[in-house]
C-alpha cells in the first residue's frame, strides 16, 4: 500500500491522558517524521501536531487510537 504524509492535529484537554497518549506516539515512532507540542496556558489545553509519512489506514488507525483517549481529539489532514 502506498504512504501518505498527512498532518495530524492533536488537542489534549486532559492532561492525565499523557502518558497514554506518550505510549501511542512511541508505537508510532517508525512513521513519525516529526512532532510540535504547544501549550495553550488560558484554556489549560495543549496542541500537538505530528507530520507523519504510513499507509492511509496506518494513518486512521493511529487517530483512532489517540481519539479514544478521555480528554484528547484529534483529525489527520492529507492528499
Amino acid at each position: 500500500m502506498e504512504n501518505k504524509v498527512a498532518v495530524v492535529g492533536i488537542i489534549v484537554k486532559d492532561t492525565a491522558a499523557v502518558p497514554e497518549l506518550n505510549e501511542i506516539l512511541s508505537s508510532y515512532d517508525q512513521y513519525i517524521i516529526g512532532r510540535m507540542g504547544l501549550p495553550h496556558i488560558r484554556q489549560n489545553t495543549r496542541i500537538i501536531s505530528i507530520v507523519i509519512d504510513a499507509p492511509a489506514d496506518v494513518i486512521g488507525y493511529f487517530t483512532g487510537k489517540i481519539s479514544q483517549l478521555s480528554g484528547v481529539s484529534s483529525r489527520a489532514l492529507y492528499d
